[in-house]
């Protein structure tokens, strides 16, 4: 039996939308359970973040994972974070698209853009920064690419670094580009409940 594909999964899923604070937002319930939580802007159909969560051992809602935005905010877990704070000086990876790249940003990393390597491990499918100065090490992977099941590609892949900043930058291939057009299409046809609407479901 064949995989269905990824569009087609997210075709199936039941949706939600709600537009709120300039940005549309798509709830997704797998028929596996598992839900994502995508925020679009509403101008520019640009993806703002995009969260996963599994039921828990118990059947419960676990904790949504970010895969792509800020990282969750420590109102979330207040209490967590009094207990375990991370300095304010470690390094904070996150993910934040553009229309036409995944993008990646690692704040605090004073070091200068000659000591940074960025390169692809196709046998692992994954993406791994390293620096000369043995101070940073992290291997990351696209899961759109796995999801798509295409190929990493060393040549999409490129990085600078300013402010602190190192921003790791990998060009979407053009199936990607073809099947987030796609789904905009069919996002817009989803009726949103407008912000105001007290009685809306908020995720």
């Amino acid at each position: 039996m064949a995989v269905p594909s990824w569009l087609e999964r997210l075709r199936a899923a039941s949706k939600t939308a709600l537009v709120q604070d300039g940005k549309r937002k798509i709830h997704y319930l797998f028929e596996d359970g598992k839900e994502m939580a995508e925020e679009y802007d509403v101008k520019t159909g640009q993806l703002v973040s995009r969260k996963w969560r599994e039921k828990n051992t118990l059947g419960g809602s676990g904790k949504w994972q970010v895969e792509v935005g800020e990282p969750t905010s420590p109102l979330l877990g207040a209490l967590e974070s009094e207990l375990i704070k991370e300095s304010s000086s470690n390094p904070v990876f996150m993910r934040k698209d553009t229309l036409t790249t995944f993008q990646w940003r690692i704040r605090n990393l004073p070091y200068p853009k000659e000591v940074y390597s960025v390169s692809v491990e196709k046998e692992q499918r994954c993406c791994v920064i390293r620096t000369t100065n043995k101070k940073y090490y992290k291997k990351f992977s696209i899961p759109d690419l796995d999801r798509y099941q295409l190929p990493l590609d060393a040549a999409a892949l490129s990085f600078t670094h300013a402010n602190n900043t190192l921003i790791i930058m990998y060009q979407k291939p053009k199936e990607i580009l073809a099947a987030e057009e796609q789904l905009q299409k069919e996002l817009k046809k989803i009726k949103a409940a407008n912000n105001g609407d007290g009685d809306c479901k908020t995720q």
